[in-house]
C-alpha cells in the first residue's frame, strides 16, 4: 500500500530533523547549518521567492514548497509517467505514437518564478521537455491550463527543456521595456546523433525541428495562444539554432544563465571541443541583449542572433566550466567561475565584466571593418547572417554605441571572439563544483561547494586568499553548481546537495565571547556590538544605528572598548567618594543613556559623563559605601574590585581597581614590618612611634617614607655549629636608638636579653642550640622588650646547627661532612665532633665495601653508566678510581653520593670479558665487588611481528643475545622515532611501536648506551599497514548483567594484538581476535538499562574511524563510536511457573523453560542450564521457549537441586527439583485423582472414537490411494532406471569400440563460444543436399566460418593495406594503446553490448597467439572494473557480460578450460545428454507441441495418460551394406519420429553433422502377404479429429511388433510439406490439442469413458524422470566440482588468486563478496553456458526438449552456487522444487571446490605464462587473425575521433606518439578500397 501524502510529509519532516541534529554537531568555524530539508529522491533545482520567503525545491518526480525555515508546506508528485522520447508530448492535440511507452522518471530541468504573474515555471524531462505554470502560493495547483482545449498548438510550444536526465537546461525570466514577460531558455540538443537519442531505427527527430539551443519565448499568461512561442513573429523565429550537419561539432552543455543590466549572459561548455588544442577552449560565455531598456517597434524587433556574441574563457590549465557567479564588488562587476579538469582538481578564476563588454564591442567593430583574426561569424547557426566579416567598401562604417553593444540586422551575426578571456587561478582545490560570492565590510567572500563540504574563503582586495573555513555537509554528497543567498538576509546561503537543501548561516559570530577574539577571528561578517557586548553580524546588532556601536574587523582589535580607572589603587581608609574612568576604543556617544558603574553583587552607582573626546569618554563614578565593598582576604593586604560600565543595563566595557590596607601590610610581615610597608606596591608610610604602617601622611607626624630609614638589624653569615654550642652573636643595628631594651628571640623559642656594646652593636648570648638531626637551621630576631614589636630583619639572620652522629653509618660519610664545614671525625667506629674524640683520629677509612653493581653487563663499545652502591665509597668524587678488569670507568661527580653510591661511565673494551669492579679511594684503600661485570656484544636475532597498523601500539618483540647489556637502551625507528620499551631481559625486549603517517617499511635498530645503532643481520624492517577497520558489531544489545558475546566484524584484525571494548560510564573488557575479520568481546556489566555507545582500543590505541584520514588541516579526528544498548536481564520461568519440580531418580528429566519478552535475540549457544552441578542439554529452542533434558541420574547430596539458567554473567534459579517419591498421603491423593481422570478419559475416548471412526476410514482410503501412487512411481523409476542403465551400458561399450565421444575440434569450439549467434546463422546455411546411392549418405561439411579461412582481400587492394593492418597489429600489442582503445570505445553511448562482446571476441582471436599478453590486458581491464564496482556495490561485479573485459574473461575461461572440459567433464556430460534423450524417447512425445511423457520441465510435460506401447521393428538401410537393425519405437510415434530413431540406430557412431535428415529418407513397410507401402506422416489414409488432420502413427498403420521396414535415400528433397515439426497446429494434430490440453483431456476422457484425473497428477512423472537421471547428474556435478590431483585446473587457481589479491588490496573482507566474484567468473560464466549449450562442445543435435531439461539442470547448478537460501513453498515453480532436496548437498560441494582451489599451491606469473604459451602453440595458425584485425579496425575507424582524443589525453600515449601511429594506420588503410569476403 503506497504511503499517503501525510505519511510522506511526516517522514520528510523526521528525516530533516534528524539531519539537522546531525549537522549541528558537526558545524564549526564560520559556517553553521541553520535548517535542512532532506528528499528521498535526487534533487534537481531550487528557486527562492524574496517576497514571501518561500523556497521551491524540485527533485526527481517531486516538487516541494517550503517555508523560509525549510518546513514542508506542499508536496506534489510529478512522475513517473508513461512516456517515450520518440513520441510527441501528449498535450499535442491528436498526437499519436507508434512506440511503446514506459514509466519514466521526471527530472526537473528548469525551475523559475515570475512574481509579477504569481506563477512558478517548472519544466521536466518528460513529454519532450514540457513546462507547466503553477501557483506560487500552492504549487499543487496549476496557474493556467496550457494548452487549452481546442487551441492551436505547435510542438515547438511544448518542447522547451531538454528531455534527458543528463542533458542541461538553463533559463531566465525577464521583462521587456513594455513589461511583457519573456523566458530565455538554453537547452542541450538531444536529437539524432547525440548520446541522448534512443537507439532505434526511427528516423524521426522531434528535437531538431522543435527545440533550438537558445530561444526567447513568450511568457504572458494573458495570451495563452502565444505562450512559449518564439518572441518575434512566426516567420522569423527569435532563436539560436545550430545546423544539423554541424551539430556534432557544437555539443553545448549549459551551466548558468543570468542577467546583468540589459544583457543576459549564458555560460556553457562545448563538449565537442574537449581535448582539442588551446585555441579552441571548451568553456564559453555568450551575451544577448534583452531589449529591456529602449522600446522598439515591431518592425525594429531584434533577433536573438543579432546581438549574440560569445567568447572563450580560460582559467590556467582548467578548461571545463562548472559554475559561475556574478558579483558586485567595489562598484564594479566581476564574474567568479569554477573550472575543472579530468583529474578532479578545480580552480576559481575571476573576470571583469567591463573587460568582457569591451572585448565584445571591439570584436563587433573589427568585424564591421573586414575579415579579422580576432573575430568570426558563426556560420553554424541557421538564423545567422552566414557571411564572413567584411567591410562596406572603402567606407569605414562608424557604429553607434547600441550597435556596438547589441549589433544590428545589417551587421554580421552571430559573432564569436577567437581569443579567449584568460585569468589566473586564485584558488585551487579538489572537487570544487560551485561558487557564490558576497562582500562584507570591504572584504570579498567566496563560498565554494565540493563533495561533502562547503568552504568559506576570505579574499584580500587583490583577490589573494586571506583566510578560509570549512563545513562538512551530509552524506558526503556533491554540492549543486548553483548556490543562492537568501534575498532577505544575505547572511544565509541556500546550498543544494544530491538529496538535501540546506540553509547555511554564513557566520557563527556567537562563538566568540570577547571583542579581541571576535575581531581576531578574521571573519568579515563578524564584528563587536558594543552596547550588547557580543560578537554578531552587523544587522543583528540592535544599536547599529548609533555611531561607533559596531566594530568591524577592518577597524582592528585596537578599537575594542577598554577603560582606565583613576586612581587604580584606593586605600581602604581613604575618604574618596568618586573614581574617574577613561573609556577608550570605539564606543558610541553615551550622552542620553542610563550609564552606571556596576561593581558586581548587585551593587551599582550612577555614572556622570563629563566629556566625549574623540574616541574616548571621561566620566566619574561614585564609590559604593565601604561596608558594601568586598572584604580583604586573610593573609593579604588588598582586594581587586571588578567594575563595568553599563549603558541601559548592558555592560559596555569592564575593568578593575584595587582596595588596599597598609595596616595589614605591616601585620602580615611582622619581622620586616617597616621594610615591607615602605616597599609595598601601595602608597604607605611608616609611623615609628606607633610602629605601624599607615596610608595617610599627616603634617604633625614624623613618618618614614624610605625603607632605608627603617630600624633594622644587619645579618651576617655564621659557620655551622655543632649541637650543644652556646654561641655569642654580635649584631649591628641601624636606625635604632642606643639603649633601647631588646630581646634576642630564637626560632626554637629561647629568649634572652640583648646586651648593648659600644656603638650600634648588641650581643646575643646565653642560648644553647641543640639538634638531633643531621642539620637544622635556627633563625635569630631582635624584639623590643615589652611591646613585642620586632626590629626589621630583612636579610634573615640564621645559623646552622649539626649533629655528627646523626645519619652517619661509616667513615666515609663522616669525613665527607668536612666539605660542608662540619667538624666531624671518625673516632672509635663512630662519627663524633672533633673536640670530643679522645685520641688523634686517622684520616683514613676502611677499604670500600661494594654491595651491588648495576647493570651486570655492558656493550663492548662502552658508555655504560655503572652504578656502584656500598659502604665507605669515599667522601669526595675526585678520590675515587674505578676499573673493570683493566678497563677504566670514569666517575661522574654530579651523580656521586658520599660513601654509599657512585656512578661511572665505562670505556670501550677490546674483547668480550668479565671482571670484578674495583673501587679505589685516594690510591690506598681498594674495594672489589663480588659480582662480575661483563663486556658483551649484543646481537639481534629475530623481530616479531613484522607488521602493524599505522595507528601504532604494536608490541614489538626483539629476540637476541645480551639484550639487557648497558644502562640505557633506545630502540630507533628510521632513526627518527623511538619504540617505547616495556620489558627488557637478556634475550627479549618488548617495546610499543609509535604511530606512523603513511604505510611504509621502516628500519628498526637498538642503541645501547648511546653507541652506534645495532641492527639485525639481515636488516629487519617493520611494515606499517593500513589501520584495521571495524565495520559493525553484533549484537548491539546486552543485558545489564553483562558477559554477552559481542562479535566485531571488520578487516585487518591480523594486525591487532590486544583489543579492549569500553562502554563509557559502564566499564571495559578485554577481547580476543578470532581471525583477521572477527573479534569476540564480552559486554561489561551495567547498573541500569540505557542507550550508550561502544569504543574500542586496538593495541592500546583508541580506534578512530577511517574518515579521520581524510580530514582537512585543522580538523580533529573523532573517535568512532558504535551505538549500544543495555536492556533488562532476560526472564526465564518453567512452563507452569512452578517453583518445585518432583523428579524420581533414574528417570529422564525434561524441562520446558519459557522466556519473557525481550529484544535481545538470544541464540541457542548463549543459554546454559544446570540442575545442581549437572548440565542440562538444550534440545529445542525458539523465540518463546526452549527444552532441556537430562537422561542420566542426577547427583544430589540433598533432597532438592536448583535449576539455574545462565546467560553470560546473568544467572537465575528459576525452580527446585525435588528428588524422591513424597509422602503416603500424596500417593493416596494421586491414586484418587488418577481414577477420576481415568473415568473422564474413558468417556472422552468413547466420544472421540465414535467421531473419528469415519475420519479414520476416509484416511485409510486416502492412504491406500497414496500408497498405490507411490508404488506406481517407485516401480516406474525402478523400471526406467534399469532400462536406462542397460541402454547406457551398451552406449558406453559402443563409445569405447568406436570413435568415442563426438567432441568438436578446438577451433569449432572457440568460434561457437565466441560468436554463438553468428555460428548458428552459419549452421543454418550449411544444409547440403543428399544424393541417391551415396555410399554413406551424409558427408562432413567444410568449415565456412570466415575466421577459420584464409583472408582474401579484393583484387583492387593496394599493397599498403597489409602494411596498415600490420601496423595496427603492432599497436594492439602495445598495452597503453589497447587499454586506452577499449576504454574509449566503451565510453561511447552507441557502442552497444553486442558490439562490446564482438570486439572482445575479435581481440581474443587477434591475440590468440600471445595469450600471456592477452591475459595481462584482461587483468588490467579487470582492475579498472573492480575499482569502479568497489565504490558502488562490489557484489554486482561480473554479474553480466556488459563490458569488453567481461566477454574477454568468458573467452579466456573457454580457452583455458577446453582441455579440462574435454579430459575430465566431457564424458559424464555426454552420458547425461544421452540419458536424457533415451529417457525422453521411452515415452510418448507430441511431435507438434513438443510435450512428452518423460521430462524435467513442467512446461514440456504431456499432462495426459496416452496409452502407448513400445514395439520393435527390423530395419534395413539400402545402399549402406549393413545388416538389418532392430529399432525400438512407440506405437504412438509419427513416421518422422520413427525415421529419427532409425537414423540414430544406423549413424550413432558418426557425428550428428554427418547424419542425413528425416526429410531426405523414405521408409517402406513390407507387410506379410501384401505389397509394400511407403510410410508418410500425411497421406490419403490420414483421419480427421476435431477439425484437424491427425498425423499418421505406427498404431495408425497397424504395424505389428517385429515388422520389416526398409529405409532409403531420396533422389531429391521434397519441399511440398517441409518438416513435420513446423506444421500449422491449427490444421494438424498428433496426440493432444496444442491450445487447450485440459479441455481436450476432459473431452477425450468423456468420449473414451476413462477415469477423470487432474492434470497436476502427472507432475509425478517429473520425479520419475529426475530419479532415473539422478546418477548421471551427480556424476557430472562431481566432475565439475572436484579438483583432480593429476590435472588440476591451473586457470581457475590463477584467476581465483587474482580475485583474492584484488579484494585484499581494497580491504574487501566480506567472504560473501569473494564467493560471488568466483561464482560469477567460473560457474555462471562458463559452466552454465556449457550446460545450456552442449552443441558448443559436441557434434550433436540439441532438441528443444533437451534444451528444456538442460535449463532445469542449469538452474539447479545456479542455485547450488548461490549464497542465499531457497525460499520454497507450494506455489514455487517446479523447476525450483525438483532439486530442492539436493541443493544443500550441491552447495557443500561448491564450497568444498572453492576451498580446494584455494589450498592448491600458488601459481607464479612465469608458470602461468608458460602454460598460456603452450596453449597458444598448440593451436597456432588455426584462426584468421588478419581478418579479426580488420574487423577490429572497423571499430577503430568508426570511433576514430574518440580514440584519437583519448590517446591525446593519455600522457604515456602522448609520450610514445601512439596517436600519430594510429593516424598512420588510418591513412594506410583508408587509401585502399577493398571488401572482405565475409564479416566475422
Amino acid at each position: 500500500m503506497p504511503p499517503s501524502a501525510a505519511d510522506r510529509r511526516s517522514a520528510l519532516a523526521l528525516l530533516s530533523a534528524l539531519l539537522l541534529a546531525a549537522l549541528q554537531t558537526r558545524s564549526a568555524g564560520a559556517l553553521h547549518v541553520q535548517q535542512a530539508f532532506a528528499t528521498p529522491g535526487r534533487t534537481n533545482n531550487f528557486a527562492l521567492d524574496a517576497a514571501s520567503g518561500r523556497v521551491y525545491l524540485a527533485a526527481v518526480n517531486n516538487l516541494y514548497q517550503l517555508n523560509a525555515t525549510l518546513a514542508l508546506e506542499v508536496e506534489m508528485r510529478t512522475g513517473p509517467v508513461l512516456d517515450n522520447p520518440l513520441c510527441h508530448a501528449p498535450q499535442l492535440p491528436q498526437a499519436t505514437c507508434e512506440h511503446q511507452k514506459t514509466l519514466t522518471d521526471n527530472h526537473n530541468k528548469l525551475l523559475a518564478l515570475d512574481r509579477a504573474q504569481d506563477v512558478l515555471l517548472a519544466c521536466g524531462s518528460v513529454y519532450q521537455g514540457f513546462c507547466e505554470l503553477r501557483r506560487l502560493e500552492n504549487v499543487s495547483r496549476l496557474a493556467v491550463q496550457f494548452p487549452q482545449d481546442g487551441a492551436t498548438v505547435f510542438p515547438s510550444m511544448l518542447n522547451i527543456a531538454a528531455n534527458h536526465e543528463n542533458a542541461s537546461t538553463v533559463g531566465l525570466v525577464f521583462r521587456t521595456h513594455g513589461g511583457s514577460p519573456r523566458l530565455l531558455v538554453g537547452a542541450t540538443y538531444t536529437g539524432m546523433g547525440t548520446e541522448y537519442f534512443p537507439k532505434n531505427h526511427s528516423k524521426e527527430d522531434l528535437r531538431f525541428e522543435n527545440t533550438p539551443e537558445i530561444a526567447i519565448r513568450a511568457l504572458d499568461t494573458r495570451e495563452l495562444g502565444r505562450l512559449f512561442t518564439y518572441d518575434i513573429n512566426p516567420s522569423e523565429d527569435n532563436v539560436f539554432k545550430i545546423k544539423q550537419e554541424v551539430k556534432q561539432k557544437n555539443k553545448l552543455s549549459f551551466v548558468h544563465a543570468f542577467a546583468l543590466g540589459n544583457y543576459s549572459y549564458i555560460a556553457f561548455n562545448n563538449d565537442a571541443n574537449s581535448g582539442l588544442k588551446e585555441s579552441q577552449p571548451n568553456s564559453v560565455l555568450a551575451r544577448i541583449c534583452l531589449d529591456t531598456d529602449a522600446p522598439r517597434r515591431a518592425a525594429e524587433s531584434r533577433k536573438l542572433t543579432e546581438s549574440y556574441a560569445q567568447m572563450g574563457l580560460r582559467c590556467g590549465t582548467y578548461t571545463r566550466l562548472l559554475s559561475v557567479s556574478p558579483a558586485e564588488l567595489r562598484a564594479e562587476t566581476f564574474l567568479f567561475a569554477v573550472f575543472g579538469r579530468a583529474d578532479g582538481r578545480a580552480a576559481v578564476c575571476v573576470f571583469r565584466v567591463a573587460e568582457v563588454e569591451e572585448m565584445i564591442r571591439q570584436g563587433r567593430r573589427n568585424c564591421s571593418h573586414g575579415p579579422n583574426s580576432d573575430v568570426q561569424v558563426l556560420d553554424s547557426v541557421i538564423q545567422g547572417s552566414g557571411a564572413e566579416c567584411e567591410g562596406k567598401g572603402s567606407i569605414m562604417l562608424q557604429l553607434q554605441t547600441d550597435q556596438l553593444n547589441c549589433g544590428a540586422a545589417h551587421l554580421q551575426h552571430p559573432l564569436a571572439l577567437r581569443r579567449p578571456l584568460r585569468a589566473r587561478p586564485l584558488y585551487e582545490a579538489q572537487g570544487l563544483s560551485s561558487v557564490a560570492v558576497d562582500s562584507a565590510h570591504n572584504h570579498t567572500l567566496m563560498f565554494l561547494g565540493s563533495r561533502g563540504r562547503l568552504h568559506k574563503v576570505s579574499l584580500h582586495s587583490n583577490f589573494s586568499v586571506s583566510q578560509q573555513w570549512s563545513l562538512r555537509l551530509p552524506a558526503n554528497e556533491p554540492v549543486h553548481h548553483i548556490m543562492t543567498f537568501d534575498p532577505s538576509d544575505r547572511t544565509y546561503l541556500y546550498v543544494m546537495t544530491s538529496h538535501h537543501l540546506l540553509r547555511v548561516r554564513v557566520s557563527s559570530c556567537e562563538q566568540y565571547s570577547s571583542c579581541g577574539d571576535c575581531l581576531s577571528a578574521g571573519d568579515p561578517h563578524c564584528g563587536w556590538c558594543t552596547l550588547e557586548r557580543r560578537c554578531s553580524v552587523q544587522q543583528d546588532c540592535s544599536s547599529v544605528s548609533l555611531s561607533r556601536s559596531w566594530i568591524s574587523i577592518s577597524e582592528g582589535v585596537q578599537q575594542c572598548p577598554s577603560m582606565t580607572i583613576t586612581p587604580a589603587e584606593i586605600s581602604r581608609s581613604a575618604e574618596m567618594r568618586d573614581v574617574g574612568i577613561l573609556v577608550a576604543g570605539s564606543v558610541p556617544d553615551l550622552q542620553g543613556l542610563r550609564v552606571e558603574c556596576d561593581y558586581g553583587m548587585g551593587i551599582s552607582t550612577n555614572a556622570t559623563v563629563h566629556l566625549d573626546y574623540g574616541t574616548s569618554h571621561i566620566q566619574t563614578c561614585p564609590l559604593p559605601p565601604a561596608h558594601t565593598l568586598p572584604t580583604i582576604p586573610s593573609g593579604t593586604d588588598h582586594v581587586t574590585v571588578p567594575v563595568s560600565i553599563n549603558a541601559n543595563g548592558v555592560s559596555v566595557v569592564s575593568g578593575r581597581f584595587i582596595i588596599y590596607d597598609c595596616e595589614r601590610t605591616g601585620q602580615i610581615h611582622s619581622t620586616t614590618a617597616c621594610t615591607s610597608c615602605l616597599s609595598s606596591a601601595w602608597r604607605c608610610f611608616w609611623d615609628p612611634q606607633l610602629h605601624q604602617c599607615v596610608s595617610s601622611k599627616n603634617n604633625t607626624q614624623q613618618l618614614l617614607q624610605n625603607s632605608s630609614s627603617c630600624p633594622s638589624m644587619v645579618a651576617y653569615e655564621v659557620p655551622p655549629l655543632p649541637t650543644g654550642s652556646s654561641p655569642v652573636f654580635s649584631l649591628e643595628l641601624k636606625n635604632v636608638e642606643h639603649g633601647t631594651a631588646l630581646e634576642c628571640v630564637y626560632s626554637d623559642g629561647q629568649q634572652y636579653r640583648a646586651q648593648w656594646l659600644d656603638g650600634p652593636w648588641v650581643n646575643c648570648s646565653g642560648a644553647t642550640l641543640k639538634t638531633t638531626q643531621w642539620s637544622e637551621s635556627f633563625s635569630l630576631n631582635l624584639r623590643r622588650a615589652g611591646d613585642a614589636t620586632y626590629i626589621d630583619n630583612p636579610q634573615r639572620m640564621t645559623v646552622e646547627v649539626y649533629s655528627c652522629s646523626a645519619g652517619v653509618s661509616d667513615c666515609s660519610q663522616c669525613l665527607g661532612r668536612a666539605a660542608l664545614g662540619q667538624e666531624c671525625v671518625w673516632c672509635e667506629h663512630i662519627c663524633r665532633q672533633q673536640d670530643q674524640c679522645p685520641t688523634t683520629s686517622s684520616a683514613r677509612c676502611p677499604a670500600p665495601l661494594i654491595h651491588k653493581i648495576e647493570p651486570l653487563s655492558g656493550p663492548l663499545t662502552g658508555g655504560t653508566l655503572l652504578t656502584v652502591t656500598g659502604k665507605n665509597l669515599g667522601h669526595r668524587a675526585d678520590q675515587l678510581s674505578v676499573s673493570i678488569g683493566g678497563v677504566t670507568c670514569h666517575t661522574l661527580p654530579q651523580q656521586y653520593t658520599v660513601s654509599i653510591r657512585l656512578v661511572c661511565e665505562t670505556d670501550a673494551s677490546l674483547e668480550q670479558m668479565s671482571g670484578q669492579v674495583t673501587v679505589g679511594v685516594a690510591g690506598d684503600a681498594v674495594g672489589v665487588s663480588k659480582e662480575q661485570f661483563s663486556f658483551v656484544e649484543p646481537r639481534l636475532l629475530r623481530f616479531s611481528p613484522a607488521q602493524g597498523p599505522l595507528a601504532g601500539g604494536t608490541t614489538l618483540t626483539i629476540q637476541g643475545q645480551f639484550l639487557d647489556a648497558g644502562s640505557t637502551t633506545d630502540i630507533q625507528i628510521n632513526n627518527t622515532h623511538t619504540c617505547s620499551i616495556r620489558t627488557r631481559s637478556s634475550e627479549i625486549i618488548r617495546c610499543v611501536m609509535p604511530a606512523a603517517a603513511s604505510a611504509e617499511n621502516v628500519s628498526v635498530c637498538v642503541v645501547f648506551d648511546g653507541r652506534p645503532c645495532v641492527s639485525a643481520s639481515p636488516n629487519f624492517t617493520f611494515s606499517y599497514q593500513k589501520n584495521p577497520t571495524i565495520s559493525h558489531i553484533w549484537p548491539s544489545r546486552s543485558y545489564i548483567s553483562g558477559g554477552r558475546s559481542i562479535s566485531v566484524s571488520g578487516v585487518g584484525f591480523d594486525l591487532v594484538q590486544s583489543v579492549v571494548m569500553e562502554v563509557p560510564g559502564v566499564g571495559q573488557t578485554n577481547c580476543s581476535c578470532v581471525s583477521s575479520t572477527l573479534i569476540l568481546c564480552q559486554s561489561p556489566a551495567a547498573d541500569q538499562a540505557q542507550q550508550t555507545a561502544v569504543l574500542f582500543s586496538l593495541n592500546g590505541v583508541q580506534y578512530r574511524d577511517a574518515a579521520s584520514a581524510g580530514l582537512e588541516e585543522g580538523e580533529q579526528p573523532h573517535t568512532q563510536r558504535y551505538s549500544f544498548q543495555y536492556v533488562e536481564d532476560p526472564q526465564f520461568y518453567t512452563a507452569n511457573k512452578e517453583k518445585l519440580i518432583k523428579h524420581h531418580p533414574g528417570e529422564p528429566l525434561i524441562l520446558i523453560i519459557n522466556k519473557g519478552p525481550s529484544d535481545l535475540d538470544l541464540t541457542l549457544d548463549e543459554y546454559s542450564v544446570t540442575i545442581g552441578s549437572d548440565l542440562c542439554d538444550i534440545t529445542f529452542h525458539n523465540q518463546q521457549l526452549f527444552h532441556c533434558s537430562i537422561n542420566r541420574s542426577l547427583s544430589a547430596s540433598t533432597g532438592e537441586l536448583p535449576v539455574t539458567v545462565r546467560v553470560g554473567h546473568f544467572q537465575k534459579v528459576i525452580a527446585m527439583v525435588q528428588m524422591g517419591g513424597g509422602s503416603e498421603l500424596a500417593i493416596v491423593v494421586s491414586i484418587v485423582v488418577c481414577c477420576v481422570l481415568l473415568l473422564l478419559c474413558t468417556v472422552a475416548l468413547v466420544v472421540y472414537c465414535t467421531k473419528s471412526r469415519r475420519a479414520e476410514r476416509y484416511w485409510q482410503k486416502t492412504l491406500v490411494q497414496m500408497e498405490e501412487m507411490e508404488s506406481q512411481i517407485r516401480d516406474e523409476i525402478r523400471k526406467g532406471f534399469a532400462e536406462l542403465q542397460t541402454d547406457m551400458t551398451d552406449l558406453t561399450k559402443e563409445l569405447s569400440r568406436t570413435q568415442g565421444i563426438p567432441f568438436l575440434e578446438y577451433k569449432q569450439f572457440v568460434t561457437r563460444t565466441f560468436f554463438p549467434k553468428m555460428c548458428c546463422d552459419y549452421e543454418r546455411r550449411l544444409v547440403q543436399p543428399v544424393y541417391e546411392n551415396d555410399p554413406l549418405g551424409p558427408r562432413a561439411h567444410s568449415e565456412t566460418h570466415p575466421l577459420l579461412q584464409d583472408w582474401q582481400p579484393a583484387g583492387s587492394v593496394r599493397p599498403n593495406l597489409e602494411e596498415g593492418i600490420t601496423l595496427f597489429s603492432t599497436l594492439l600489442n602495445n598495452k597503453h594503446f589497447l587499454v586506452t582503445f577499449v576504454h574509449a570505445l566503451e565510453q561511447q553511448r552507441d557502442f552497444a553490448v553486442r558490439d562490446r562482446c564482438n570486439l572482445a571476441s575479435l581481440l581474443t582471436i587477434a591475440l590468440h597467439g600471445k595469450l600471456e599478453y592477452y591475459t595481462s590486458i584482461m587483468k588490467d581491464l579487470l582492475v579498472d572494473l573492480i575499482d569502479a564496482s568497489a565504490t558502488k556495490n562490489p557484489k554486482l561485479m561480473l554479474r553480466r557480460t556488459e563490458s569488453v573485459v567481461e566477454k574477454m574473461l568468458t573467452n579466456w575461461m573457454s580457452i583455458c578450460m577446453y582441455s579440462y572440459l574435454k579430459e575430465t567433464v566431457g564424458e559424464p556430460f555426454f552420458l547425461l545428454l544421452c540419458a536424457i534423450k533415451q529417457q525422453i524417447n521411452k515415452g510418448s512425445i507430441d511431435v507438434l507441441t513438443g510435450k512428452a511423457r518423460y521430462t524435467l520441465n513442467e512446461e514440456w510435460l504431456l499432462r495426459e495418460n496416452i496409452e502407448a506401447k513400445p514395439q520393435n521393428v527390423m530395419v534395413s538401410f539400402q545402399g549402406l551394406g549393413m545388416d538389418s537393425v532392430c529399432v525400438r519405437v512407440m506405437n504412438s510415434d509419427t513416421i518422422c519420429q520413427v525415421k529419427e530413431k532409425i537414423l540414430e540406430a544406423f549413424y550413432k557412431n558418426l557425428p550428428y553433422s554427418q547424419w542425413p535428415r528425416e526429410e531426405d529418407v523414405e521408409l517402406e513397410w513390407f507387410p506379410e502377404g501384401r505389397s509394400s507401402r511407403i510410410l508418410q506422416d500425411l497421406d490419403d489414409s490420414s483421419v480427421m479429429e476435431d477439425g484437424r488432420k491427425k498425423l499418421n502413427t505406427v498404431f495408425h498403420y497397424q504395424i505389428p511388433d517385429g515388422a520389416s521396414l526398409a529405409m532409403s535415400l531420396k533422389d531429391k528433397r521434397e519441399n511440398t510439406l517441409g518438416r513435420v515439426k513446423d506444421l500449422d497446429t491449427e490444421k494438424y494434430v498428433h496426440l493432444v490439442l496444442p491450445h487447450d490440453e485440459l479441455m481436450e483431456s476432459r473431452k477425450t476422457h468423456r468420449q473414451s469413458q476413462r477415469k477423470k484425473v487432474l492434470p497436476e497428477i502427472y507432475l509425478t512423472r517429473l520425479l520419475s524422470t529426475k530419479g532415473t537421471l539422478q546418477k548421471f547428474l551427480d556424476d557430472l556435478f562431481q566432475a565439475i566440482l572436484s579438483v583432480p590431483a593429476e590435472n588440476p585446473p591451473l586457470a581457475i587457481k590463477y584467476f581465483f588468486d587474482f580475485l583474492e589479491e584484488q579484494a585484499d588490496k581494497r580491504g574487501i573482507t566480506d567472504p560473501d563478496t569473494l564467493h560471488i566474484w568466483k561464482t560469477n567468473s567460473l560457474p555462471l560464466r562458463f559452466w552454465v553456458n556449457i550446460l545450456k549449450n552442449p552443441q558448443f562442445v559436441f557434434d550433436i543435435e540439441k532438441t528443444d526438449h533437451m534444451d528444456a531439461c538442460l535449463s532445469v539442470i542449469a538452474q539447479a547448478f545456479i542455485d547450488a552456487c548461490s549464497l542465499s537460501d531457497l525460499q520454497l513453498g507450494k506455489d514455487s515453480p517446479t523447476n525450483k522444487l525438483l532439486y530442492a532436496k539436493e541443493i544443500p548437498e550441491y552447495k557443500k560441494r561448491v564450497q568444498s571446490f572453492y576451498r580446494q582451489i584455494q589450498e592448491l599451491p600458488a601459481l607464479s606469473e612465469q608458470e602461468m605464462n608458460t602454460h598460456l604459451a603452450e596453449e597458444s602453440r598448440k593451436h597456432r595458425n588455426e584462426f584468421n587473425t588478419t581478418l579479426a584485425l580488420t574487423e577490429v579496425y572497423k571499430y577503430a575507424k568508426r570511433y576514430r575521433a574518440q580514440v584519437a582524443s583519448a590517446l591525446d589525453s593519455n600522457p604515456t600515449a602522448r609520450r610514445t606518439q601512439l596517436q600519430h601511429k594510429f593516424e598512420q594506420v588510418i591513412a594506410l588503410v583508408e587509401d585502399n578500397i577493398y571488401e572482405c569476403s565475409s564479416e566475422a
